[in-house]
């Protein structure tokens, strides 16, 4: 019910577009997963997710064991059934933010134990626990459970880290998930180019059609990331789906596909949104600003999204500066179809070989 098939590569890039076949359908990469971390993309409904083209979204293994609990999920039917989207779900494992809340947690052999941010109370994730909670939960794609290493630290402190995720990776291997899910192991290294290629060929092994890439675009800066990525690309098998963690803003999204990258995630779009941002091809507008107050054009000309649609910026800046939600709902559409729109416009590149040239064209527009 798995497979990674490429079905086009660009001769001037090395990128592909390419389908992931899953039990809830397939999926055209590249691509960028919306975030619905506790199983909703924040303020949207499915339609409105499948109105902008999103393809599969991503939900936290983490906060879903905390509230609602992966039993209830599982009564339910289901994550598909409990939050009503009938397309694939990818889950993270929960590594990344038990990574994020190190002052509440304790890593060790057995797994992580850590104080639960909403009451404080004491739980234990082990890697088979995080299987376990994901194939309750019954996403299509399962992140492996791994330790996201700090950026800063020593190289023997890097491969400590690294070494105990392939030792963790082992382990969520020999968890059954029945035919009906597929791991996705994930790569570490931190910022250490031979640790990186080590990881990922120890790594490989283990990904059915797939597999991540974590322990970046967390505070280190682009270059080191794009770095990074340009390591390993020789090293990548064709034949699975490459997923780049935790990455969503337009110009690393362009850089990631260029070295390769299948899958991309995050919660920028969303965020950013709530806050009163809108990104464009020309660059990010903040749209509460005052210069925006009595501009009756849409957030971008061109935009086929139901805010560009239907609403100007004037409008939407009113929202934002009166507290109205349905600001920050037209934001997060806006966001989330420009970036599935800069997917578009990739794979038009792709098809006529001429990515590089597209991400020159792109940077000339594009104001940071």
């Amino acid at each position: 019910m798995f497979d990674y098939e490429v079905v086009k590569e660009c001769k001037q890039s090395g990128a592909r577009i390419g389908i992931l076949t899953t039990p809830h359908g397939k999926i055209e990469t590249p691509i960028f997963m919306p975030v619905g971390t506790r199983a909703t993309v924040k303020s949207l409904s499915p339609d409105e997710l499948k109105e902008i083209k999103a393809q599969i979204i991503l939900a936290n293994t983490y906060h879903l064991y905390l509230r609602p609990g992966e039993q209830l999920i599982k009564k339910a039917g289901g994550l598909h059934k409990f939050m009503n989207w009938d397309r694939p779900i990818l889950t993270d494992s929960g590594g990344f933010q038990v990574f994020s809340l190190s002052k509440l947690n304790k890593i060790t052999e057995e797994g992580v134990r850590f104080h639960s941010h909403i009451d404080g109370s004491i739980h234990m994730m082990s890697p088979e626990k995080s299987i376990e909670i994901q194939k309750a939960l019954g996403s299509d794609i399962v992140m492996a459970f791994d330790h996201c290493s700090d950026i800063g630290i020593s190289h023997e402190k890097a491969r400590e880290a690294m070494e105990l995720t392939l030792r963790w990776l082992d382990r969520c291997s020999k968890v059954d998930l029945e035919g009906k899910q597929v791991l996705f192991p994930i790569v570490q290294g931190n910022v250490f180019k031979d640790l990186r290629i080590e990881s990922l060929q120890r790594t490989l092994p283990y990904a059915k059609c797939g597999f991540g890439i974590g322990g970046l675009s967390v505070g280190e800066p682009k270059e080191v990331m794009y770095e990074m990525l340009d390591t390993m690309k020789p090293y990548y098998p064709k034949d699975k789906a490459r997923y780049l963690m935790g990455v969503g803003t337009a110009d690393c999204f362009i850089e990631g596909v260029c070295r390769g990258i299948d899958m991309m995630d995050c919660v920028h779009p969303t965020r950013v949104a709530r806050n009163g941002m809108a990104m464009t091809f020309g660059g990010n507008l903040t749209i509460r600003n005052a210069e925006f107050a009595e501009d009756f054009r849409p957030i971008e000309e061109g935009c086929d999204c139901y805010c560009c649609r239907n609403f100007s910026r004037a409008y939407v800046r009113h929202l934002i500066h009166t507290n109205e939600i349905l600001g920050a709902r037209l934001l997060s559409i806006h966001n989330l179809r420009f970036l599935l729109r800069l997917v578009e416009k990739i794979k038009d590149a792709i098809r006529e070989d001429r990515l590089l040239d597209y991400r020159d064209e792109f940077f000339e527009k594009y104001k940071f």
